[in-house]
């Protein structure tokens, strides 16, 4: 590229890939989960409570006691490398920038917390990178998680003059990519126990009932996920939801009321999450430890927790694929 004498440098163009996950605190102190559940539950994507009724909430009772219940949590999971969902973040975003070599800059950011999606952008327009192919790691779209990534994104490019194109990986439910990948990752799960589990337990994240009825795909897509999986497994797969919080009625069969009836009724279980991309507190504390406990208490007789895909070869696998396919016509 040849330019006028007194022109200022111009980097070459560039193609880059900016992986998303939903975020964490800094450290698993009350402070630092203060100002990430601040500003989680401030995001109207995440409680459609009007604001006027919901702050006070937010701001008395949930962000003056669950910071302590919450830090509490993330400590019995914190590693030397920090947040579980944060380090194996790093190593996808790694993994992929070596199985996409130079040509590609792959980079990585948080929903909410660090690093942020806006800062990313930055960070490689000015490596050069015209073009962003943004991918949320949801498998399954939800108005809460997949559509508060665009709106972020969205909103950060209000505030450029020069703006890169982006692109935004689909929902992967049902990829052909992500089902192959699911099933390497739990058939290995289960040849490492030393039973075989009366039931297969997907567990995914729940969400307030009423979206089901206001048209969010998220339950639909969950249930294709788990009936596509179960065909080529070749056997069962019981569906559950998680994490519910507040009054109002959530996605139904709770995973802690299906463990301990599991538990009562003598059962052995595998519990995995098809839908995390990577483990986290809600894998690692609340289901491969709490659950368990709630399984056991229960009268139940074996317990396993399967990983996610994480950062291991048929993650990997299918992250590239993903991508490659979504960067056609760039690379």
């Amino acid at each position: 590229m040849t330019l006028p004498p007194d022109h200022p440098p111009v980097r070459p163009p560039r193609v880059a890939v900016l992986l998303v996950n939903l975020g964490t605190p800094d450290a698993p102190d009350p402070p630092s989960v203060r100002r990430y559940l601040r500003q989680f539950l401030s995001d109207r994507r995440v409680v459609e409570i009007p604001p006027i009724l919901w702050q006070p909430i937010l701001r008395g009772i949930i962000l003056t006691t669950r910071p302590k219940k919450s830090a509490h949590a993330y400590a019995q999971v914190w590693t030397g490398d920090g947040s579980p969902l944060a380090a194996i973040t790093r190593a996808q975003a790694a993994a992929l920038q070596g199985a996409l070599g130079e040509g590609v800059a792959v980079a990585y950011a948080m929903r909410y917390g660090e690093p942020a999606i806006g800062r990313a952008i930055d960070a490689l327009t000015a490596a050069g990178c015209r073009r962003i192919l943004v991918a949320p790691l949801y498998p399954q779209y939800c108005a809460a998680t997949t559509a508060t990534v665009v709106d972020a994104a969205a909103d950060h490019l209000k505030t450029l003059r020069w703006q890169p194109a982006l692109r935004f990986l689909p929902p992967y439910h049902d990829d052909p990519a992500y089902l192959a990948a699911l099933k390497a990752s739990v058939e290995a799960g289960l040849a490492t126990l030393d039973f075989i589990p009366d039931v297969l337990l997907a567990s995914f994240h729940g969400m307030p009932e009423r979206t089901l009825h206001l048209g969010d795909p998220y339950h639909c897509q969950c249930q294709k996920s788990a009936r596509l999986l179960s065909d080529m497994l070749g056997r069962p797969v019981e569906v559950a939801f998680q994490s519910r919080f507040g009054r109002a009625k959530w996605l139904e069969p709770a995973t802690d009321t299906r463990l301990e009836a599991l538990g009562a009724a003598g059962k052995s279980v595998a519990v995995f999450a098809p839908g995390f991309a990577a483990d986290c507190l809600e894998t690692l504390e609340e289901l491969a430890m709490r659950g368990k406990e709630q399984f056991m208490a229960a009268g139940g007789k074996q317990f396993a927790y399967l990983p996610c895909l994480n950062a291991d070869a048929p993650g990997m696998a299918m992250i590239e694929a993903l991508v490659r396919r979504e960067l056609a016509g760039w690379i």
